[in-house]
């Protein structure tokens, strides 16, 4: 009786796997109620995913005639609604309040010996490309229609995967390829174009190194043969000690050839900090100034994580990690340096979980590059004079996010369901060097977020 109700359940996930818009939902869900009521063993239930997949992908090749050598598709997405509101002291600022957007929405195709090819759209607001370092599109202009733009476009080849080695390299507008324990290098939305190849090795079952190297292009200009680019490589070391010990650090250098041609009409604007080329202080007077200073930090993190059995109001295993990064841009004669050390509490992104974090960051105004680092992490400048383009405020006193800012950044984050994150950021923050004497440049800015993943 037994064989012939788990024949019959067998039958049903497989009819549940050629069901072309419900695939993954229903058959992995009936298999899941099989396994926990005793028809199916886990060993069973994995063959038999296998086996629907399998079949998934053959039927659907039938039906859209997609090529042989493709054996899967894959789609995901995201989409953001936030709260954005930014405060200041200065009189002269103007509070914003804001409802913004972000939708993320692309497909990745696993192809025969080893390829993969991506394409990912993103919604954005600025001109020409749109923002590099930010998807939010805010609700404004009377209902007007909203841009979409091109955020991935990559081709990967994975030609080593043996149980000690991995290697890929990387062709396109890709996810970066470097890891970082803050934001204060690169923005999470930022997305380089160029190459990069990724190296990874198993010194054994606790221990394991990664190596990853990139060059990235950042404009190419008719006027001048030497385009700006950016190279840099990383190395780290992850580590776990036992079931409760984990931690991992690395060091990368990085370097920005032809800065001379980062100018303010060549590359979206959207951050401020740096000292500019004829420019006494460090904001956009000249539009078209570039960087006065060139690029090439030395960069370090590490990281600790301990991890609970259980803890309070918490399903599972509950992690708690503390980390810090420093960087240090020898290119710079002055206010080069930066760092920031946080910890954080749990783990958001499954039924029930959530995130409790805190970082405090401090970077100087000629540390790094302006334009990749936080979109959201920001002061307050009285600017002697407006310049033409502001990515806030009026009057000459603006919102300015980018270096030369320190402060405190708290984040809250809890997943009522596995698709459905709800978050609330707070960023406590003023200028290192503020522009006008006697100026309050200190910033408060809330965001409230709700993260449904697809």
């Amino acid at each position: 009786m037994k064989n012939k109700i788990k024949t019959l359940a067998i039958g049903a996930a497989m009819t549940a796997a050629f069901g072309m818009t419900a695939h993954a939902q229903s058959a992995d869900a009936l298999i899941d109620k099989l396994v926990d009521k005793g028809i199916l063993t886990v060993k069973e239930a994995n063959d038999l995913r296998e086996e629907a997949d399998k079949n998934f992908t053959t039927a659907f090749a039938t039906k859209t005639g997609m090529a042989d050598w493709v054996k899967a598709m894959k789609f995901n997405g995201d989409l953001r609604a936030r709260y954005d509101g930014v405060f200041g002291r200065d009189p002269s600022f103007v509070d914003r309040n804001r409802l913004r957007y972000r939708l993320r929405f692309g497909f990745t195709a696993d192809m025969a010996d080893n390829f993969e090819v991506a394409l990912r759209l993103t919604s954005s607001e600025g001109s020409g490309g749109g923002d590099p370092i930010s998807g939010n599109t805010t609700f404004a202009d009377n209902g007007s229609k909203k841009l979409v733009f091109l955020d991935l476009v990559y081709a990967k080849w994975s030609p080593i995967h043996t149980p000690d080695w991995t290697g890929v390299f990387t062709f396109g507008k890709m996810e970066n390829p470097f890891v970082f324990p803050s934001t204060m290098m690169f923005d999470k939305d930022y997305t380089p174009e160029g190459l990069a190849a990724q190296f990874g090795y198993n010194i054994n079952e606790k221990h394991a190194l990664k190596f990853s190297a990139g060059a990235f292009v950042l404009d190419e200009t008719k006027e001048s043969s030497s385009d700006p680019w950016l190279g840099g490589a990383q190395l780290r070391w992850d580590a776990k000690w036992n079931s409760k010990w984990s931690s991992t650090a690395g060091v990368a250098g990085f370097a920005i050839k032809s800065v001379e041609e980062l100018n303010n009409v060549n590359v979206p604007n959207g951050n401020l900090g740096n000292t500019r080329r004829g420019v006494e202080d460090s904001l956009l007077n000249g539009t078209s100034t570039a960087p006065q200073y060139g690029f090439v930090p030395i960069y370090a993190d590490a990281g600790v994580t301990y991890t609970f059995d259980e803890f309070p109001l918490y399903p599972g295993a509950f992690p708690l990690t503390v980390s810090g990064d420093f960087v240090h841009n020898t290119a710079a004669p002055k206010d080069n340096q930066g760092y920031s050390i946080g910890v954080t509490l749990g783990k958001a992104g499954k039924k029930g979980t959530w995130e409790l974090a805190y970082r405090w960051e401090s970077l100087e105004a000629d540390a790094w590059y302006e334009e990749f680092v936080e979109s959201d992490f920001g002061a307050i400048y009285r600017l002697p004079l407006a310049p033409t383009k502001t990515p806030y405020g009026v009057n000459g006193t603006i919102y300015g996010p980018g270096t030369n800012v320190r402060g405190h950044w708290v984040k809250l984050s809890y997943s009522p369901y596995d698709s459905l994150t709800l978050g609330l950021s707070c960023f406590m923050t003023e200028l290192i060097n503020p522009v006008a004497a006697g100026a309050d440049s200190s910033a408060t800015r809330v965001l409230a977020d709700a993260v449904w993943k697809f």
